[in-house]
């Protein structure tokens, strides 16, 4: 199945050494990862040395914000020309980024410099699935991509640990140093081992839709992300950035509707499958970021135990995500993606369940174990639902297709950061962080994942039933 409107250029051939090139992929998609993880444990070097401790939560946001609001735009180029040339420019601005943060000579410079790491994030994160998804067949792909997913979670126990010994025994400046090898590593395996062939044509570009789109969604995304912090959600400010986010993405879909080559089609928010599978990775993001936040602190400061054990409980659920995912493609093929994805998300429902039972008597295994589970739910959730949205369309529009799923996950997320603030704002206020509150605090934002795993149940109910299993 086809779009609408289709790429002008086609592939009409992969010559690639897969191996490698999966390596390859592993390998870029850990540096992303790493760099999302490692800047926890080295907050206090960094201020220490350049200073700005109120400016250093833009260390991650303008991280997440670069690589969120590029992506859509890095699919769209990826089904122009090609997935190669896009690899490895996000290679370079990442590699980039990481020479001029290790050299950062105060706050406001290593800020700017992590947005050039985020722009380079944006061409990696989508570039990895789509090119795994031209290069392995349906069958093959959950493996394949479980693979790559793996690599967060070894990010999520490596990370802080790497952050904190380089901070203690070195400089915070080799954080960002380190990458400089693995990106050439990263860069000279790519273009090794991956080749592919496509025709050569003139592609128009909509220039228009690419800065609507993005000056829209960096305005919508800012508001979330800053939303309750650096301004009231009711403040002047704070609902003005809102109605220009609104404004200019109004413009980009009247831009859309009349473009040769749309950055982002609409046919993507018309089809059953994909907005299906989109709506799913949303609330995955919002589930994930909502553990990935709260879990830690509340193994630490109400059950009283360090960071590390705190590391631990948390790390089940990175591991079991891409054990489920790599597994997955063995139950798809025989029973399909939406009663894989079915059998995910209910296992994910009950681990979302079982966090309403947390409070401060609770056993660190009980919360390693729950956290497992819903990993283990999410695993045979995302692959099946992303690999469907894969299949169901040509090399000339899958680039676009697994971009906007990425997008739509990073959007969870920000919404997650958004609301699950406002709860937490909302109970502790101005008083003090006692374990009783931050139990309260873990109890309603469990509420709110509950919530979302039915929601995440709901959407893939309405996967259509017959999803091809071939390309």
């Amino acid at each position: 199945m086809t779009g609408t409107k289709s790429s002008s250029r086609v592939s009409v051939g992969l010559l690639s050494d897969r191996g490698p090139v999966l390596l390859a992929m592993m390998l870029s998609t850990a540096l992303i990862a790493l760099d999302s993880t490692i800047l926890a444990t080295a907050v206090p070097s960094i201020v220490a040395d350049v200073g700005g401790f109120t400016e250093f939560p833009w260390l991650f946001s303008v991280y997440l914000l670069a690589q969120a609001v590029t992506v859509p735009l890095y699919g769209k180029l990826a089904d122009l020309f090609g997935r190669k040339p896009i690899m490895l420019v996000g290679i370079g601005l990442f590699l980039l980024g990481s020479i001029l943060c290790g050299l950062a000579w105060n706050m406001g410079a290593l800020i700017g410099f992590r947005v050039i790491q985020g722009l380079g994030a944006g061409a990696i994160a989508p570039m990895t699935m789509t090119i795994a998804g031209d290069i392995y067949t349906t069958e093959e792909r959950a493996k394949a991509q479980g693979y790559i997913a793996s690599m967060w979670g070894v990010a999520s126990v490596v990370g802080p640990t790497l952050g904190g010994l380089f901070s203690e025994y070195t400089s915070w400046r080799w954080i960002f140093l380190v990458n400089v090898p693995l990106c050439l590593l990263a860069a000279a395996m790519v273009m090794r081992n991956f080749a592919e062939r496509i025709e050569r044509t003139r592609p128009a570009m909509d220039y228009a839709g690419a800065v609507l789109l993005t000056s829209g969604l960096t305005l919508l995304i800012l508001a979330l992300l800053e939303g309750g912090q650096l301004w009231s959600w009711t403040s002047p400010a704070g609902l003005a950035i809102v109605v220009a986010g609104v404004v200019l993405l109004v413009a980009f879909v009247l831009v859309q509707r009349a473009a040769a080559e749309p950055v982002l089609p609409l046919w993507v928010f018309r089809r059953r499958l994909l907005v299906s599978s989109g709506v799913a990775s949303a609330a995955i993001g919002a589930v994930v970021f909502g553990l990935t936040s709260y879990i830690p602190t509340y193994v630490q400061d109400v059950l009283g135990y360090g960071p590390l054990v705190a590391g631990f409980a948390l790390a089940t659920l990175s591991i079991g995500w891409p054990v489920a995912a790599s597994q997955s493609g063995r139950i798809y093929l025989r029973v399909g993606f939406r009663t894989c994805a079915l059998i995910g998300t209910s296992i994910a429902l009950v681990g979302s369940l079982l966090l309403l039972l947390l409070d401060e008597q609770t056993s660190v295994w009980q919360v390693a174990g729950t956290c497992l589970l819903i990993g283990v739910g999410m695993g045979l959730t995302n692959s099946p639902t992303l690999i469907a949205a894969q299949s169901s369309v040509g090399w000339g529009e899958r680039g676009v297709v697994t971009a906007n799923n990425l997008f739509l996950r990073s959007v969870g997320s920000a919404v997650g950061i958004a609301v699950f603030g406002a709860l937490a704002n909302a109970v502790l206020g101005s008083g003090h962080r006692t374990p009783a509150a931050l139990t309260d605090v873990v109890q309603l934002i469990a509420v709110v994942i509950v919530g979302l795993a039915v929601v995440l149940l709901l959407a893939v109910a309405a996967l259509p039933r017959s999803s091809a299993l071939s390309d």
